[in-house]
């Protein structure tokens, strides 16, 4: 491969002469130009984006960190970062942290190595002292879905409290008499406010326990075993709220495993709005996220600090959408 000591040589210029040609960054005579596009188009050198960067402050690269590649709600947000930044003229670099806070700390470490220009999070286990530190780096950031308690930063997400009410309100509707709840790590703002929303709405009814509500860690194997702990501490349990769609389809799962029938004997209403809720039998019900559009804004809010157009942190909560399906698709009690 062709250096730039190369171009500098065949041009008949100095190596700072082309570094200012291809950083633009200073005066290049028109003659001195068309030698050293000749040079490059003869060489066919291909600058290096990350010295570029050095010497331009940009290399025109993002990152998104997110916990788990085969969680479906994860799939969309990147499809959509993705979107974006391509219309900016960004490359995303994607990043998996399989939800561990080491793996996660490596990534940030290698990212500042390469002079990414932002990071968007996607993650549980960011610190509070982890968005500090950013921050005094210069390193814009935008926490996506869910963020550090008590951090300082720009955060894209949806009504997680008011979601989690009306699916517990929906399910009291078809004519659920008492409803547990599987809930997602309460260390997040999702998880916590989720099951806030579920404990606010049944706390003070007669049939409520504290025993109704068990870990299901978003994930389909947590939703299958908080289902059995579950019914087996109270098998008169009709309503299930999950705190997302992958422990729904858990949940569903293990109900029909143990003959079960949904939504006849226990109604499930799940939480994101994912595709992978309209291929189980029955369908899901779902609070609905607007995943693509929150994938759209938090880049585009990135972009935006990355160009000095934002200064200060911003917070954008969408709406959520109740989309009712199969598994809550039965008559009440009293019809």
């Amino acid at each position: 491969m062709a250096t730039i000591r190369d171009v500098a040589k065949l041009a008949g210029v100095s190596v700072a002469t082309i570094s200012r040609y291809i950083n633009k960054n200073g005066y290049v005579n028109e003659d001195t130009k068309l030698r050293v596009e000749q040079a490059i188009k003869t060489l066919q050198y291909e600058p290096n984006a990350i010295a570029r960067g050095l010497a331009g402050r940009k290399t025109g690269t993002i990152a998104l960190i997110f916990p788990d590649i085969t969680n479906p709600f994860f799939a969309e947000l990147a499809r959509a970062v993705e979107d974006v930044a391509r219309m900016y003229g960004y490359t995303v670099i994607l990043c998996n942290s399989d939800n561990q806070a080491d793996k996660e700390q490596t990534y940030i470490k290698v990212l500042k190595q390469r002079y990414v220009d932002g990071i968007l999070f996607a993650s549980y286990n960011l610190r509070s002292d982890d968005v500090e530190a950013l921050k005094s780096e210069k390193i814009p950031l935008v926490m996506l879905d869910r963020a550090p308690r008590d951090a300082s930063c720009s955060i894209v997400s949806s009504k997680h409290l008011e979601g989690a009410q009306m699916a517990v309100q929906h399910l009291m509707d078809v004519g659920c008499k008492k409803i547990a709840h599987i809930y997602g790590p309460q260390e997040t703002v999702t998880g916590r406010e989720r099951f806030m929303g579920y404990e606010q709405s049944v706390k003070n009814l007669p049939w409520y326990s504290p025993s109704l509500v068990e870990p299901g860690y978003f994930r389909v194997d947590g939703g299958m075993a908080a289902v059995e702990n579950l019914m087996q501490r109270h098998p008169d349990i009709d309503g299930i709220f999950a705190g997302n769609d992958t422990m729904a389809v858990g949940a569903l799962k293990k109900l029909q495993r143990l003959g079960l029938r949904v939504p006849d004997q226990v109604a499930l209403v799940g939480f994101d709005g994912i595709d992978l809720t309209l291929i189980v039998e029955p369908e899901i019900t779902t609070v609905a996220q607007p995943i693509y559009d929150m994938g759209m804004l938090s880049t585009r809010l990135l972009i935006k600090k990355i160009e000095g157009d934002i200064q200060e942190e911003q917070t954008h909560l969408f709406d959520v959408t109740l989309i009712q399906r199969g598994s809550t698709e039965r008559k009440r009690n009293d019809e």
